[in-house]
């Protein structure tokens, strides 16, 4: 009996991270909507933290001294417009992308 070359599993040539990540997307035994496999970014991803209001990415995040449980929690704040809250904006960059959008605002690289 002769065996078969082994080959790489569909689920890794398309992009996928697991096996049940496959199905899921092909429509295996979920009966939910089929959602579109989201495909990661090659190599390093940089996380650019902006405000919601104005877009600016001038935040920094607000420490309290509050013992409260609920006051603990991590609040930002918009050096630019002000804004205060919860709900920061994060945008996903490559590397490439992320040189640009330093350059385009004056920014040096070290």
């Amino acid at each position: 009996m002769k065996k078969s070359k082994i080959s790489t599993p569909a689920w890794i040539t398309e992009g996928y991270d697991s096996p049940a990540e496959y199905e899921k997307a092909k429509g295996g035994s979920s009966t939910k909507k089929k959602k579109p496999a989201v495909k990661k970014a090659k190599g390093k991803v940089f996380n650019v933290k902006e405000c919601p209001k104005c877009k600016s990415d001038d935040v920094g995040l607000v420490l309290s001294n509050s013992d409260s449980e609920e006051g603990g929690g991590e609040e930002w704040e918009c050096h630019k417009c002000g804004w205060k809250g919860k709900d920061i904006h994060v945008r996903e960059l490559t590397e490439d992308e992320f040189l640009r959008y330093l350059d385009e605002r004056g920014r040096e690289v070290a």
